[in-house]
């Protein structure tokens, strides 16, 4: 119960504060949303290949190997993204955000499509939604949010 009661409050405060100092508008917000999906999705491949294997459900073998490449990968992903929320208005930023969800679409869909790792509704699915979503909205914002 002590540790419940010291860890709630924290972790308000935590949230609080890192929505501060967020840009106006819902990209940022949505941007720091996908990074700290990211960041849980990172710990999870480290600890277990469970939703590497559910992602790449047709593959034959997982390795740890391979998992924890995923992981770094998508860390690498959820850094970029996390840099975007806070930093909206830088164009190289910007423009490496826009990257970073054209290269998931592309890997994430060549598996399904190309190479047959991966099935379309399965946890992949997810991943090219959440990518394409983040596409279009930071495509058709890009006027708004990027400043020269």
């Amino acid at each position: 119960m002590f540790p419940r009661l010291l860890v709630r409050p924290v972790l308000n405060a935590s949230m609080s504060n890192a929505l501060a100092y967020l840009p106006d508008g819902l990209l940022p917000k949505w941007q720091l949303l996908v990074a700290v999906l990211a960041l849980f999705n990172t710990a999870q491949n480290f600890v277990t290949l469970n939703l590497t294997r559910r992602m790449y459900s047709t593959a034959p073998n997982i390795t740890a190997l391979q998992a924890r490449t995923f992981a770094i990968w998508t860390l690498t992903s959820a850094m970029i993204r996390l840099y975007a929320a806070y930093n909206i208005h830088s164009k190289p930023v910007y423009d490496i955000a826009i990257f970073s969800y054209l290269f998931a679409f592309a890997h994430f869909g060549s598996e399904i499509m190309i190479f047959r790792t991966a099935k379309l509704f399965s946890p992949v699915s997810t991943t090219v939604v959440v990518s394409v979503v983040s596409l279009v909205w930071m495509l058709s914002q890009y006027d708004y949010y990027v400043t020269a």
